[in-house]
């Protein structure tokens, strides 16, 4: 259990260190922040029931077949989430390869 966001930010980083599962959770926040601002566009209010499926949908599959762990979202569901979001502005301005070597580090000295 963690005790607050930024240790579990450490581990968050650890679940997600092959470029190809951040680039599938990139995928699905970008298909979730489209579909809201459609949703709002066009006032079409039930189709925020797509939303999980858009933001979950690319980030369980690449947890499941590319970095073959269990989404961290089943156990911490909303600091997942502020991570989600911490880690694709990361993405976004290019700084997200400090955070993976800061957590390919806390998981040497954890072994």
């Amino acid at each position: 259990m963690y005790r607050t966001y930024e240790e579990f930010w450490v581990y968050y980083v650890s679940e997600h260190l092959k470029p190809s599962t951040r680039f599938w959770h990139a995928v699905g926040t970008t298909g979730v922040l489209v579909l809201l601002v459609g949703i709002v566009w066009q006032q079409a209010w039930w189709w925020l029931l797509l939303v999980p499926i858009f933001g979950y949908g690319p980030a369980w599959f690449s947890h499941f077949f590319i970095e073959r762990n269990r989404p961290a979202t089943f156990t911490y569901p909303l600091w997942s989430l502020r991570a989600d979001f911490r880690m694709y502005r990361l993405l976004l301005t290019g700084r997200m390869g400090r955070e993976v070597k800061r957590a390919e580090t806390w998981l040497a000295r954890q072994n």
